[in-house]
């Protein structure tokens, strides 16, 4: 079970956890056989690993994000990666001016610059099915009453494989309660519940990484289909009391 912190790391220590991951991960590429000839770029940002470049299947991105997971210090997967000669279809939702990557399709309920089409994120996206490789929930879902719809429209959205990339205020940090919009707190056992039993016929999830760095809660998820296993409760206790 991942210990959460109770105060944010300072700039200076999260400085110094990126510079450790830096060469973590330069020692695993060297040394890890499968790892050899992925052209799989990894920057650390606050502990939020970034992966671009390009692979030539999705196991061989799905290995990279698990492999880099896997370090100590690492909060969140993000990955804007092409895959088999495609670029992926990235979506940042509530964008306003800043996306999380250059090409991203912007989405948000104002029009600005960088925002490519107005949508109103309480109903339904205006995306089709299995047509996106990944989702940014950035400082979203705090601003909803209820979350969970939105949550099963993305999972409408991916295509197998993809991933849902969520950040938000963690409810013991004060910038969870500063903000007035913000009328929901969460935590990192809400994503247990996100991902946990829920009714029939339910979009369901698999976490792929989900850590908290005391200030903010941090998920990757990918979307379950009809038949695939639940994950089991070894890796759920790596994330979830």
């Amino acid at each position: 079970m991942v210990a959460l912190a109770q105060h944010p790391p300072s700039a200076d220590r999260l400085r110094a956890i990126d510079e450790f991951l830096d060469g973590a991960w330069a020692d695993l590429a060297r040394h890890d056989e499968r790892l050899r000839g992925l052209a799989v770029e990894v920057r650390f940002d606050g502990g939020v690993a970034h992966l671009t470049g390009e692979v030539a299947e999705p196991g061989q991105l799905r290995l990279a994000r698990d492999v880099v997971g896997r370090l100590a210090g690492v909060f969140g997967v993000w990955s804007r990666v092409r895959v088999g000669g495609r670029d992926p279809v990235v979506v940042d939702l509530g964008c306003g001016r800043t996306k999380q990557y250059p090409g991203n399709l912007g989405l948000d309920i104002f029009p600005a610059p960088g925002v490519d089409a107005v949508a109103d994120l309480s109903r339904s996206l205006p995306l089709a099915d299995d047509s996106v490789d990944v989702v940014f929930a950035v400082h979203i879902l705090e601003h909803l009453i209820d979350f969970l719809p939105l949550v099963d429209e993305i999972h409408r959205v991916l295509r197998p494989g993809g991933v849902l990339h969520v950040m938000s205020p963690w409810w013991r940090h004060v910038n969870a309660v500063a903000d007035p919009t913000h009328v929901r707190l969460l935590d990192v056992q809400t994503v247990k519940g996100i991902c946990g039993q829920r009714p029939p016929g339910t979009p369901r999830w698999y976490p792929l990484h989900v850590g908290c760095d005391g200030a903010s809660i941090f998920a990757d998820l990918t979307p379950l289909a009809d038949g695939d296993p639940e994950p089991t409760p070894a890796h759920l206790a790596r994330f979830f009391d």
